[in-house]
């Protein structure tokens, strides 16, 4: 019996369905289990039923290939289901194409975006985005603040998982090669901490606060420690608050909540004793 190769081809209209299916919902139904395999799945359901047709039986094993276990960093690994996407076209239209490669794809690289999208999304366009809304707000509370970052979020990151998904969907295995180039990967995401961490340091300067109010008074003398520090070095407590903060951080093992914790005892301190 000869087995007959489709000749379905997904449109633009196909592919952008499943892009917005993983842009708003690769998240939605993530379990222990899973993971993000059921976001997967969805993105992935309604091209696999177009391309399989009344093929029941290739169309379960293709959902069930969608669904199992996937966990990557969703907004830069939008590239993954895009090149997924590309490889279940070729294996609905030729049935001697092997679907292992298909899950030895996937597995492949959710590994190395899920490192590389906490670097330049959570650890740095995060940081710059939360540094820009800070320095808007930080002075009479405006709104504006938390508007800019929202925005500038959510624009920045929809647009990069669109064009990821539709670039991932087009380059197909070619994309694989390109994207496991271990001197690219460090090139782009050394690059961009560097930016990150300049943004991150001049914000801090600008918005941490830690003046001295204590005068030293003898008789008719009176010295201003602030203005002293001031003539040393700018901005000299704030620095030494920000070097704190990363040693305990980098060094103690401090979480979040720890630090604001001890930020604010060492306030308290300080402002109970009439120093700061």
């Amino acid at each position: 019996m000869t087995i007959m190769k489709n000749n379905t081809k997904l449109t633009k209209k196909d592919v952008a369905k499943a892009n917005w299916r993983w842009n708003f919902f690769a998240l939605s139904s993530q379990n222990y289990e899973r993971m993000q395999g059921g976001g997967f799945a969805h993105s992935m359901s309604g091209a696999l039923e177009k391309l399989y047709g009344d093929d029941k039986e290739g169309l379960s094993k293709a959902l069930k290939r969608s669904l199992t276990f996937f966990n990557t960093e969703p907004q830069l690994g939008s590239v993954i289901p895009g090149i997924t996407l590309a490889l279940e076209e070729t294996k609905a239209n030729n049935p001697d194409f092997d679907e292992s490669i298909i899950g030895s794809t996937k597995n492949a690289l959710m590994g190395p975006f899920a490192g590389i999208g906490d670097s330049i999304l959570v650890g740095t366009l995060n940081p710059i985005l939360l540094s820009i809304g800070i320095g808007l707000s930080s002075r009479d509370g405006s709104p504006v603040g938390p508007l800019v970052f929202l925005v500038s979020w959510l624009a920045i990151v929809v647009t990069m998982k669109y064009w990821l998904f539709n670039k991932g969907y087009s380059m197909g295995l070619d994309a694989v090669k390109l994207l496991t180039n271990e001197r690219l990967k460090n090139m782009i995401t050394t690059t961009l901490t560097m930016v990150g961490l300049i943004v991150i340091g001049g914000v801090a300067s600008t918005t941490v606060k830690a003046p001295v109010i204590w005068k030293f008074t003898s008789g008719k003398m009176v010295i201003n420690i602030q203005q002293i520090l001031d003539k040393i070095m700018p901005n000299l407590l704030p620095l030494g608050v920000g070097l704190v903060c990363y040693y305990l951080v980098a060094k103690r093992n401090w979480g979040s909540t720890k630090l604001l914790l001890g930020i604010l005892a060492f306030a308290a301190v300080m402002v109970a004793l009439g120093i700061m």
